[in-house]
């Protein structure tokens, strides 16, 4: 492994202080009738006790979502007193990039010296999304209404287009086939399903009760609820709705939440429940590319992140990222001439859905994971988000005196 100077020198995530929920789809569990903010408060204190580490420990919380929640005007101090503790922090909000950009400005505030140790909490609840109404005394309509988080999906106001129809462009300039792009997310799915089985999953999915007002259980979530066997044929038969992007080849909405530390060099290795493992971030990018390309802004995010830090794909031991559409893995592939097959080991949002904010978090810990288990390397994390912007970070796990 290259020697690379990282960009938060002080800054270290401590090897298993992390824990997801699973992301059951839109509507498909009792996170469709609960605060999210509130829930994911109350399930970071039982991951953080279940991984043995105390709430007391931390000294910062920054918190993640994109879509209106009931008391957000709080941020990060309402959500820190559901879990027990009160906190100082604030709130970061980046479409489908939150998740990522959150661990990002928590390890900038341990290498500020402002925080010793900050937790991350992103979440996301796309089910029952609120009715926004907006003044807009310039226009012929004294309020317009923004219904709820579908139309973010299906308008983008700088642009006029869909999400949808970003894929499909981005597909046509590339020349990416309809064959390939089945091909793919059966791939993906046979990827996850492997994970799930082998216990894999596990080491980053806690079942989570789910509480009502008055502290009674509605449900558990154990389960990426709405994730279902496809065939490569089934995938076939699918209509398509722009160039090669069918139902089946793009993510759904789906909750959520997914939490983790970063704090400094010498108490990652009190926290750590295994302390030889260091987890470092070594480099960031992200890049605006043009309207309506957005699953390009990946690619150009991470030649930019290569340039940055001397590395190249030859020196990545795990990639994995935050796929919206099976057009953005084809992509990268083509440019990067990367075998599509070695990416995505151990499932990724194509399939497990996508709650927006908590999304990069749990990319980050399973891929984090695998890292470890091939006993270190350079993590590859990337993802497009809304805006046709794209970020990347990435990560070098090491072990012992391994390098």
């Amino acid at each position: 492994m290259k020697k690379i100077e990282s960009i938060y020198p002080n800054a270290r995530i401590p090897y298993g202080t992390w824990g997801s929920s699973y992301f059951p789809a839109w509507q498909m569990s009792p996170l469709a009738e609960v605060n999210i903010g509130q829930f994911a408060g109350e399930a970071m204190s039982k991951i953080m006790s279940k991984r043995k580490v105390q709430m007391k420990n931390l000294d910062y919380l920054v918190t993640g979502s994109t879509i209106p929640w009931h008391w957000k005007f709080w941020t990060s101090p309402f959500v820190s007193s559901c879990a027990g503790f009160r906190l100082p922090g604030y709130h970061v909000e980046q479409a489908c990039a939150t998740g990522l950009k959150a661990i990002l400005l928590a390890a900038a505030e341990v290498q500020s010296g402002s925080s010793d140790t900050v937790g991350v909490l992103t979440f996301d609840r796309t089910s029952d999304s609120p009715v926004g109404v907006f003044p807009e005394r310039r226009s012929y309509e004294r309020t317009i209404a923004l219904s709820d988080v579908w139309d973010n999906f299906g308008f983008d106001p700088a642009t006029g287009n869909a999400m949808l129809a970003t894929a499909g462009l981005a597909a046509r300039k590339y020349k990416i086939d309809k064959k390939e792009v089945d091909e793919l997310t059966f791939y993906r799915y046979e990827q996850y399903f492997k994970s799930l089985e082998s216990g894999f999953l596990n080491r980053v999915l806690v079942p989570l009760e789910v509480l009502n007002l008055q502290g009674k259980v509605m449900g558990v979530i154990d389960s990426d609820a709405g994730v279902r066997k496809i065939t490569l044929d089934g995938l076939r038969a699918m209509r398509e709705l722009d160039s090669c992007v069918t139902s089946g080849t793009q993510t759904h909405a789906s909750d959520g939440m997914a939490t983790l530390l970063v704090t400094n060099k010498d108490k990652a290795k009190e926290l750590s429940s295994r302390p030889e493992i260091d987890i470092q971030i070594v480099g960031r990018a992200e890049v605006r590319t043009l309207p309506s390309l957005m699953p390009e802004a990946p690619v150009l995010t991470i030649k930019k992140l290569l340039n940055q830090t001397s590395l190249t794909l030859d020196d990545i031991a795990v990639v994995k990222n935050h796929n919206p559409f099976a057009v953005n893995d084809a992509i990268f592939a083509k440019e990067f001439k990367y075998d599509w097959h070695k990416m995505n080991n151990t499932g990724c949002p194509l399939v497990w859905g996508h709650p927006q904010g908590p999304t990069l978090t749990r990319v980050s810990m399973e891929a984090i994971e695998e890292a470890v288990d091939l006993g270190g390397g350079y993590v590859l994390i990337f993802g497009c988000a809304a805006g046709d912007v794209g970020i990347a970070a990435i990560y070098k796990v090491s072990e012992g005196g391994k390098k």
